[in-house]
């Protein structure tokens, strides 16, 4: 029998569920799965519960179903079946896995960006969406994104408790259809994995990461590469990433095309440690990207003590403005990227401190800020939701 006088202890209610909706994820590489891993397992060391829910096949290997469910470091990972182009992959059954969601967390603007929005009548869970640079990272199509932007998206928006930009030029653009909704949260970046990586003497060494894709203009580098070695012929790349939309294959023909075969290196899959090793050579990092949605990995490399040359993308000129030590330039002018190549090599041999500038600039961009600003939002949606008392 109870003892109405006896003192009951509270029940312990279950920390949050968060589900983060990314449409590729692990064994997946890219920023993207970088931010979404990196914020997952910052939230999990608060205390808070995460599950990732994903495509079940790779962009660049559909033909290989990946497992239904798996753990990723400690990350519950669930993944479903799409259908359709990879631009704008069809899912529905992303709603089998967030009905024990306290909250919903969708990453990039895509199909489950609108989907979500669209039944939330059935689902009813608070929403929040980060932009990681909208659709707009080509010139193609600019005409249809513009209108899809300010009519579905802007309309898909409205079912959002907050859109996050993880960039000022993403914060510029999405202000236009979210208003007072948008939140500036910059992306985290590991600063930790590359630290102090890059060479401790000025080398005519270049070094670029990311995936081989039409926007990221790998084209462009090379034709400055070719521009810098008929200048000096010590200049060297090297190409980190994994094929996109554009394979190992063609990439190799475009160097072969340009006789920089003794130049130009390409490493494709490499781990961290990798990564450090072909850092360690290097004195500048490039990148000729049409369209980035903040510039992680110019960050990684700085934290790495790389020097930054950068084309003149919205989010690049961003950071530059923020840090002395990046240079800015237009890469579809091979000779105007070279001389910015060269000028930045001149800079760092007659300072040797910029590296040093670097690395403590990328120190600003720490997990531990990003990952309290998402937790304090999380928690005004969730408590901006609760049922009111009389």
């Amino acid at each position: 029998m109870i003892d109405p006088h006896e003192e009951v202890a509270p029940m312990q209610r279950m920390p949050p569920l968060v589900v983060h909706i990314v449409r590729q994820f692990s064994p997946s590489r890219g920023g993207l799965e970088d931010v979404v891993s990196n914020l997952c397992g910052q939230l999990m060391r608060q205390g808070w519960r995460v599950r990732v829910v994903t495509l079940d096949r790779l962009f660049r290997n559909p033909a290989v179903h990946l497992p239904a469910s798996e753990m990723i470091g400690g990350i519950e990972v669930v993944r479903i079946p799409w259908r359709g182009s990879s631009r704008y992959p069809l899912a529905p059954a992303v709603l089998n896995h967030i009905a024990d969601a306290d909250l919903v967390h969708v990453h990039a603007i895509d199909f489950f960006y609108d989907f979500v929005a669209l039944t939330r009548f059935m689902h009813r869970k608070p929403l929040l969406a980060t932009t990681h640079g909208g659709f707009f990272h080509t010139p193609k199509y600019a005409r249809l994104k513009t209108l899809w932007f300010h009519t579905a998206t802007r309309l898909s928006g409205l079912a959002y408790d907050a859109l996050i930009a993880c960039s000022q030029s993403d914060a510029a653009m999405f202000r236009q259809i979210a208003g007072s909704r948008l939140r500036l949260i910059e992306n985290g970046v590991d600063i930790e994995k590359y630290a102090d990586a890059s060479s401790s003497k000025p080398t005519r060494r270049l070094v670029t990461v990311g995936r081989f894709s039409d926007n990221k203009r790998l084209d462009r580098l090379l034709d400055v590469l070719a521009d810098l070695r008929s200048r000096c012929s010590d200049w060297q790349l090297d190409i980190i990433g994994t094929p996109s939309d554009l394979s190992t294959d063609a990439l190799r023909a475009m160097i072969d095309q340009r006789a920089l075969f003794e130049a130009a290196t390409i490493h494709v899959g490499v781990d961290e440690d990798e990564v450090r090793e072909i850092f360690g050579r290097a004195s500048l990092f490039i990148s000729a990207s049409e369209y980035e949605g903040f510039g992680l990995v110019a960050v990684e490399a700085m934290s790495a003590g790389l020097i930054p040359v950068l084309h003149h993308n919205a989010a690049y000129q961003a950071l530059a403005a923020r840090h002395r030590c990046i240079a800015v330039t237009d890469f579809a002018r091979p000779a105007e990227g070279a001389a910015a190549i060269e000028a930045a090599l001149a800079r760092l041999q007659s300072n040797p401190l910029m590296r040093d500038e670097a690395k403590a600039a990328a120190g600003g961009y720490g997990w531990a800020r990003v990952r309290e600003a998402h937790m304090s939002l999380y928690r005004d949606v969730l408590q901006s939701r609760k049922p009111r008392t009389l």
